[in-house]
């Protein structure tokens, strides 16, 4: 990838991250160097153990469970600021030191609407993103920022989940 691109995958329905997970594989296969950063999760999830068999996917992530941002004390909100932020100066350190091809900023889209990140460092990744990265971003309703520099823009539309019925996510499938 001579010029790295920005892909925004949004929207209601599932497979956000699948996609994300998708090109993270693709792109380890073609030898590719990922950071694969991961906001408002700590729970375990099925892309971890896969991740985990390939060297050239870095997983940066919380080490604990916050659960949903709407269900935080404001104590919990504070520590999950402090994650994500840490998660993105971990970023910054990275490509400051090492060559990486791909980072996925994976339902990034929520702490940065809360105000639940240091929004500087996501829009200096976004604004001063070196030339040869190719960048994906992950959520619902993201800001006009993130529309207006994406090359690609990919929305995932709910016509009918297994949720509506009250089925519960199901490992493997939903996480």
């Amino acid at each position: 990838m001579e010029k790295g691109l920005i892909h925004v995958y949004h929207g209601d329905g599932k497979g956000k991250t699948t996609a994300a997970v998708g090109l993270a594989i693709r792109a380890a296969g073609a030898q590719k160097q990922v950071i694969f950063a991961q906001f408002l999760k700590g729970s375990p999830t099925g892309e971890l153990q896969s991740f985990e068999k390939l060297s050239n996917i870095r997983v940066l992530r919380s080490k604990e469970d916050l659960g949903f941002f709407k269900n935080m004390t404001p104590e919990e909100k504070e520590k999950s600021e402090k994650i994500h932020t840490e998660i993105m100066q971990q970023i910054f350190s990275i490509l400051e030191k090492e060559s990486i091809d791909l980072v996925i900023l994976d339902e990034i889209t929520y702490p940065y609407e809360y105000d639940n990140v240091d929004r500087k460092l996501v829009e200096k990744l976004i604004l001063q993103k070196p030339d040869n990265i190719e960048l994906v971003i992950t959520g619902r309703n993201p800001a006009s920022l993130f529309l207006e520099r994406a090359d690609y823009i990919t929305e995932m539309k709910k016509i009918r989940h297994p949720f509506d019925k009250n089925i519960p996510a199901r490992c493997g499938v939903e996480y």
